[in-house]
């Protein structure tokens, strides 16, 4: 049986945590415990900090722990394939948009001038941006006016911004800085692929760029979300995991590990990580030098759980904070905002989330904002409430934007158990793209019975909706083969055809009745 209680690994001073393990039990216990409610076999999946945490409540709440459990063997026993998947998929769809579509391709395979795919490369597109095309910003003069003058948050330009750069984050470099400079007109920084100690490689992906080279107004800060074949990815979102820091509240322990902020191998070094502030080394080929096999299980850490200083060069949030700090002293005047989708839009609050702990109030003064699509719960209300605090003064800086029946922004599931809860301005949209500003999204934990309905006839709707979009809206709203493919899907998993950018774009270009401050393109 796994540990249930570890009072010197994290546990000191208050410190709890819970660890969702499936790994750690077979289908029998699975059986047991959620059928027979048999809590020694429940145990079995679970680590915790004290008994307390586990005991009455594992099976009082059992079946939220089930049903995390469960979803995740599942993904984790198709990891393999769904990963051969993506590559093929990957590979076809570049296949044919390089080559003209298929009566392109059979042209070129005729001729013997078959265009071949070459990942890594600005003609490599992923598999998100195939879905969704667009690539340049909806009336990019507007916020290259608002950009010269005085960046407010809240518009719409600087909301179409992020959305783009959110999407665009599922690119490779080669493709992020084409755009950002040749589509955007703005000046590329840099783009990292940060260690994530849950996936154990350099996995977390994020880009930096400016409004302009010199004497910048803007700079702009963009995670990388889910990508649809990657098996860890979905299995961080549906972990349910938590690690716990007094006075301030519960933090989701996949997320922090995707910052490269703590490993639960170690759960000291969540405590390190989370509320000591590590200076950056001034040695910036530091992180060159240190490759992913010179680390082991438990990471590159001091025997006190501390991330030694090579192994903090190669995390997402050291190296973009490092990063963050020689610009806004080479820019006076600029702002940062920080932005995500999905997964991406989880590490674009929980990075702000983290400067605070470490009391960069330097840096949160120079926060415009932060903008998230189709988020994740990152924590508990009482984590909300402390950040709140920091971005609610003097206008909120939090903006969370949630499309539809989206499944993503339902999880973790938010119970008396978990506690996980959102926070901050959220703006909903439906399936007509109408906005409501709301405290939290409608059908809040998705998997409800009574909902199953409204939710299918929805997914109809944006199938049908996906044939007359461009005659409603225009071409530059048409969707393309692809496109429908994946609102097929949608008919047996809705919750995960409508967390695609596609639909998140609309709605920022489309919404309409704004409860919000937002100027006009």
């Amino acid at each position: 049986m796994a540990p249930t209680s570890q009072q010197n690994n994290g546990y000191e001073g208050g410190f709890r945590y819970l660890i969702v393990r499936p790994e750690k039990g077979g289908l029998a216990d699975l059986f047991r415990y959620a059928v027979m409610g048999n809590v020694v076999s429940g145990l079995m999946f679970l680590e915790s900090s004290d008994d307390d945490v586990l005991g009455d409540k594992a099976m009082d709440y059992r079946w939220v722990i089930v049903v995390s459990i469960i979803a995740r063997k599942i993904i984790a026993f198709f990891g393999k394939p769904l990963e051969w998947t993506g590559y093929l998929v990957d590979f076809i769809l570049n296949l044919l948009s390089q080559n003209g579509n298929l009566v392109g391709l059979f042209y070129n395979l005729v001729r013997g001038r078959v265009v071949v795919p070459r990942r890594g490369t600005e003609t490599f597109i992923s598999t998100i941006g195939q879905l969704d095309g667009r690539i340049d910003l909806y009336k990019g003069e507007s916020l290259a006016r608002e950009i010269d003058g005085e960046v407010e948050i809240g518009t719409r330009a600087l909301m179409d911004l992020c959305i783009m750069a959110s999407k665009l984050a599922y690119e490779n470099a080669q493709v992020v800085n084409n755009v950002v400079v040749h589509h955007w007109k703005m000046h590329f920084v840099d783009f990292y692929n940060g260690w994530n100690y849950f996936q154990k490689e350099r996995s977390t992906q994020v880009f930096i760029l400016c409004d302009k080279p010199k004497d910048a107004n803007l700079i702009l800060i963009s995670f990388r979300g889910t990508e649809p074949f990657d098996a860890d990815d979905w299995i961080t979102d549906f972990d349910y995991s938590w690690y716990e820091i007094p006075n301030l509240g519960k933090v989701h322990m996949g997320f922090i590990e995707a910052l490269g902020l703590g490993n639960r191998s170690d759960v000291t070094t969540l405590q390190s990580n989370l509320l000591t502030n590590h200076r950056e080394s001034n040695d910036s080929d530091v992180s060159k030098r240190t490759q992913p096999s010179d680390i082991g299980q438990g990471g590159s850490s001091t025997s006190e759980g501390q991330l030694q200083p090579e192994m903090m060069e190669m995390t997402a949030y050291y190296a973009v904070r490092k990063k963050l700090k020689s610009l806004l002293d080479e820019h006076k005047n600029a702002k940062f905002v920080v932005t995500g989708h999905s997964l991406g839009g989880a590490l674009a609050i929980l990075f702000p989330t983290v400067l605070v702990l470490h009391k960069e109030m330097e840096l949160m003064q120079k926060l415009l904002g932060v903008y998230t699509f189709g988020q994740p719960r990152i924590g508990n209300r009482e984590l909300g409430k402390f950040m709140e605090s920091h971005l609610n003064s003097p206008v909120p800086r939090y903006i969370r934007v949630v499309y539809c029946n989206d499944l993503v922004p339902r999880l973790p599931y938010d119970d008396r158990t978990f506690l996980y809860h959102h926070f901050g301005v959220c703006l909903y949209y439906d399936s007509f793209y109408i906005e409501q500003k709301v405290k939290e999204e409608p059908n809040k934990n998705f998997f409800r019975l009574r909902n199953a309905f409204v939710v299918y006839v929805n997914a109809i709707w944006e199938l049908i909706r996906s044939f007359i979009m461009k005659y409603v809206y225009g071409k530059e709203y048409e969707e393309g083969w692809f496109g429908m493919v994946a609102r097929l899907i949608g008919l047996a998993l809705p919750g995960i055809s409508a967390h695609g950018p596609t639909d998140y774009v609309n709605s920022v270009r489309l919404g309409r009745e704004r409860n919000l401050h937002m100027s006009s393109f």
